[in-house]
């Protein structure tokens, strides 16, 4: 089965920290662009970070950047999302997606529905 996992959400306080992790089973997540998106209630969903294969290029949205990284194993074939200073409007659930492309650079937010791979969802609650 062709799966994508997400996990290592939970509860945090404002201003800590979460890793987050997205692995693929039943498929490698090479040649393949990764992105991180989140949905909080009542919101649409909303792409904030992407990473390529080749050269581990990343971009991200303006609301998380500085503060949240992407990175990946190509080892544990695992894409992270580490984040920091986390305020309690990053609630929300977080989904990782990927799409079988090689491509120099990667684009936040996509518009082209191009993700097929999508997980499950892991929460994230930022709340003192």
């Amino acid at each position: 089965q062709l799966q994508l996992v997400e996990s290592g959400g939970g509860l945090v306080q404002p201003g800590g920290s979460l890793t987050l992790s997205c692995a693929a089973s039943g498929f490698s997540l090479d040649h393949h662009i990764v992105g991180w998106f989140r949905q909080a209630p009542g919101a649409e969903r909303e792409q904030i970070s992407c990473i390529t294969y080749q050269e581990a290029r990343t971009n991200y949205a303006g609301s998380v950047k500085g503060r949240f990284t992407i990175s990946r194993d190509y080892a544990k074939n695992t894409v992270f999302l580490q984040m920091t200073r986390l305020r309690p409007e990053d609630t929300a659930t977080y989904f990782c997606a990927a799409v079988g492309e090689l491509v120099p650079t990667c684009t936040v937010p996509d518009t082209s529905g191009r993700y097929y791979y999508w997980g499950q969802g892991t929460q994230v609650t930022v709340s003192s």
